[in-house]
């Protein structure tokens, strides 16, 4: 497994190299050991997965407030994503930059998007399939999100937006006094 910095601290790729052969092929999809340098003493708690059919549909941006933040790990089992992640730490240098990168099976990378930073994608490719591995439960009490279409983030989203869900739709933008995440 290659670890590949990003211009968001703590916000890495993990590209993965599959073995193929005449049967088809084998990847390893994560690996505490290889990758004790990015996770830490975290551990995984929980494992998602989501299928989303629409071309065009953007699911976000989400994250969970401190004390119940979250390590995710994203990777893109079938079809096509562009994965952002929003750097949303207080004092941070890349305090509300982002980063996009595109995930697929072919590519065989994951995102890896540390607590204080909120995540979102948009799909490039019908039914495209995630598998997210968390380092904390769901917290419906902690649960929090940015408008995907916030003005001082400035995602550039390839496609229109589609398909946002009524959660989605309603997310605030952010306040313009927001100072960041302590975390």
């Amino acid at each position: 497994m290659k670890v590949l910095p990003t211009k968001l601290p703590g916000v890495v790729v993990i590209e993965t190299e599959p073995y193929v052969d005449d049967r088809g092929a084998f990847a390893r999809l994560f690996c505490s050991s290889e990758l004790s340098a990015v996770v830490g003493q975290r551990q995984i708690l929980q494992i998602n997965h989501s299928r989303t059919s629409m071309v065009g549909t953007v699911r976000g941006l989400h994250f969970q407030r401190p004390p119940r933040a979250e390590m995710k790990l994203v990777r893109c089992l079938k079809g096509r994503v562009l994965d952002v992640a929003i750097d949303l730490r207080a004092g941070s240098p890349a305090f509300l930059s982002w980063h996009a990168e595109e995930l697929m099976p072919g590519n065989s990378r994951m995102l890896v998007i540390p607590e204080g930073c909120a995540h979102g994608f948009q799909v490039l490719e019908a039914d495209s399939e995630l598998l997210y591995l968390h380092t904390a439960s769901h917290a419906p009490d902690a649960e929090a999100g940015i408008r995907f279409d916030d003005q001082r983030l400035a995602i550039a989203w390839p496609l229109p937006a589609v398909g946002l869900s009524a959660r989605d739709q309603g997310l605030p933008p952010l306040s313009p006094n927001f100072r960041g995440l302590a975390v």
